[in-house]
């Protein structure tokens, strides 16, 4: 019998392709980590509705964590617990991200709202804001952000690209949102195995009982995981799940 009883998933660069599919591969390795009694679920950075179809084609019944631990899901559909960014914030980091002039996402409640599409001043506070991003592939920028937000010492900083910083709610992590789930589950972090490829897994890694870089992982979450897996490209989620979860 496995020591896991939960495996908790990235998705973008880790469980999918780069073009955004999940392989045969993968999917057969998570039918068999099914059938031997464990958990599998998503930790994700999308918003819930960007994973809708991922839990579809894979029929998962199970605990999601979006948005960067700021949304808990009982299961899908079911809401355990959301954690919201202050709209003064929002209003603080767009105006960061106009002045260096870099790309930018907000997800809120039911949307997500970007460079191209943005609301009015006035509508700002009527939003239940969970996660702001900004994108930029100047380095002196990106790093000039950085020190600013965390001068503020009120977000989590993350990112999920070298080039990008995400933001949730100071404290709010996945490993956050996955404690809620193994509260849920009744099991303890030790008996989680998770997969991931950048800083918005980071504290995720190190806080369950096996964390597994993927192969093209950022160096520095590969050197505080537990272990490397193949990559992305090369079902290494399939290739961890045989050679931890199921022996």
């Amino acid at each position: 019998m496995s020591r896991y009883k939960l495996i908790a998933l990235d998705l973008d660069g880790t469980l999918l392709t780069d073009d955004k599919r999940i392989s045969e591969e993968n999917k057969a390795a998570i039918r068999l980590a099914e059938d031997a009694g464990i958990t599998v679920m998503f930790a994700t950075g999308r918003g819930v509705q960007n994973v809708e179809e991922y839990v579809r084609e894979l029929a998962l019944g199970s605990p999601q964590v979006t948005v960067n631990g700021s949304e808990v899901w009982k299961a899908p559909g079911k809401l355990l617990e959301r954690h919201v960014v202050d709209p003064g914030l929002i209003r603080r980091m767009y105006k960061l991200a106009a002045y260096y002039d870099t790309w930018f996402w907000a997800y809120c409640v039911g949307d997500i709202y970007n460079k191209e599409r943005w609301l009015p001043e006035s509508e700002i506070d009527a939003k239940q804001w969970l996660k702001f991003g900004f994108y930029t592939e100047n380095e002196d920028s990106l790093a000039v952000i950085r020190q600013e937000l965390a001068s503020w010492n009120q977000l989590e900083i993350t990112n999920s690209h070298p080039w990008n910083l995400e933001l949730n709610p100071k404290g709010i992590s996945k490993a956050s949102g996955l404690k809620r789930v193994c509260e849920l589950l009744g099991i303890h972090m030790s008996q989680v195995m998770a997969m991931g490829d950048s800083l918005n897994d980071a504290v995720m890694l190190q806080e369950v009982g096996l964390g597994v870089a993927m192969g093209n992982a950022q160096d520095e979450v590969k050197a505080l995981a537990d272990t490397v897996t193949l990559t992305n490209e090369e079902n290494g989620v399939a290739q961890a799940i045989r050679q931890y979860a199921l022996t």
